[in-house]
């Protein structure tokens, strides 16, 4: 028996059984249809992630403070006060550090902030001139902190799109006076919209000179006297020059702190970062796809059961065949065949159903910054693999018809 002649049989078969056919085939579209959409979701979400931190650029360096231990106990990076804004001073000496472009020390602390009837609780961050350009923020009405604000330790307040909008809605923030924490702020500045993913996002905070945060809104950490910060970020002339400015600065900063090879700071580059929150989101995905594929499995389940059904029914048949002269391998390819049949077309269905779902996950997840994305290759293996399902669980029922005997089949009823 040809190939062709198989496939015809298997798509006469189903259309004499609609309904059962409609059934079996709803298990791989489902299946199919979850690997694509949780795919496209761990893509999407990887990709949202990437952007975020890639916005800020990839040539930065991230100096935090070192940790404290409690009982022989690390209590993690950040919780030791050990870096001053004297230290992002030092190193924004080319002197010391020639490699760095730009240095900017910050310090964030959380707070109500009020305007009339409005009120938000937010991020304030206490920040120099410096960090417009190294954070790669922008200043769509008004104008940034200056360092006439820092000098005079000013009352004055750059807010992010986002807080701008739940404080203002309609309104024209700049020169308004807003109350963080009770104290009164002038706004004279709005960023540009970045977007995010709402944790950390850009757009949901309050920048304010980090001489006033330090002195006006918190009691402020002091290591040995000096005004601590709670990260220092420095900026670098390109990525080729990472290495090098590290060393620069544990140079500079070990001679500071009086500490040789322990040191009570942390640097970490940007592009680390970006490694580990992609390494973090492929294995999302691969999750999210693991999850769905069970589905599809339980779908080719529901194949070879209807299968073995199918098998009992065509008793009769099987022998006639047999009688005819066709031959065991014959009857394999007619039933795996079927199954096939049954499985791609579900793969195709679900393929279809997957892509709209996707979309429809767009709409809804577009407020967190979150895009689906559909890919080729995710499309190509769940079609594979729904075609792999059919043939695998389509070669025991197979098997089986193509082992009855003839003489048994022609005699059952």
């Amino acid at each position: 028996m040809q190939l062709e002649e198989s496939l015809r049989l298997s798509f006469s078969s189903i259309r004499a059984n609609k309904m059962r056919s409609t059934l079996t085939m709803l298990g791989v579209v489902i299946g199919v249809a979850a690997v694509i959409s949780m795919l496209s979701i761990g893509r999407g979400a990887k990709e949202a992630v990437e952007s975020q931190i890639t916005a800020m650029g990839t040539n930065l360096l991230f100096i935090r403070p070192g940790s404290i231990a409690e009982e022989g106990v690390s209590m993690g990076g950040g919780t030791a006060a050990t870096l001053t804004y004297e230290d992002a001073v030092a190193l924004a000496d080319p002197a010391n550090v020639p490699s760095a472009e730009a240095v900017a020390p910050e310090s964030t602390t959380g707070g109500q902030v009020v305007y009339m009837g409005n009120n938000v609780q937010t991020r304030v961050t206490g920040v120099t001139p410096d960090y417009e350009p190294v954070r790669n923020v922008e200043v769509a009405t008004g104008q940034f902190v200056s360092s006439n604000n820092l000098t005079g330790r000013a009352r004055v307040a750059v807010l992010g799109a986002e807080t701008a909008a739940n404080l203002f809605g309609e309104e024209e923030p700049v020169g308004k006076v807003i109350r963080i924490m009770g104290q009164p702020f002038t706004v004279i500045g709005v960023l540009v919209e970045k977007g995010g993913t709402g944790f950390g996002s850009m757009d949901d905070m309050i920048l304010i000179p980090l001489t006033t945060l330090q002195q006006r809104l918190t009691a402020g950490t002091r290591w040995r006297g000096a005004r601590g910060v709670g990260t220092i970020t420095v900026k670098v002339a390109s990525k080729e020059v990472l290495d090098q400015a590290t060393m620069e600065i544990q140079e500079v900063l070990r001679d500071r702190h009086n500490v040789l090879y322990d040191d009570d700071f942390i640097i970490q580059s940007q592009q680390a970062i970006l490694d580990v929150a992609s390494q973090m989101t492929d294995i999302l995905t691969v999750f999210l796809g693991g999850v769905a594929a069970i589905s599809l499995l339980v779908g080719g389940i529901g194949i070879m059961n209807i299968m073995l059904v199918s098998v009992t029914e065509r008793t009769r048949e099987i022998g006639i065949r047999k009688a005819l002269g066709a031959r065991k391998r014959d009857i394999q390819v007619q039933f795996l065949a079927e199954a096939t049949v049954l499985s791609v077309l579900g793969g195709l269905l679900g393929v279809a159903l997957g892509v709209g779902i996707s979309r429809m996950m767009g709409l809804l997840f577009r407020g967190a910054g979150i895009e689906p994305v559909v890919h080729l290759d995710a499309i190509l293996l769940a079609t594979l693999f729904s075609a792999a399902v059919g043939i695998f669980f389509g070669i025991y029922p197979a098997n089986r018809a193509a082992g009855l005997d003839p003489i048994d089949a022609l005699r059952y009823e």
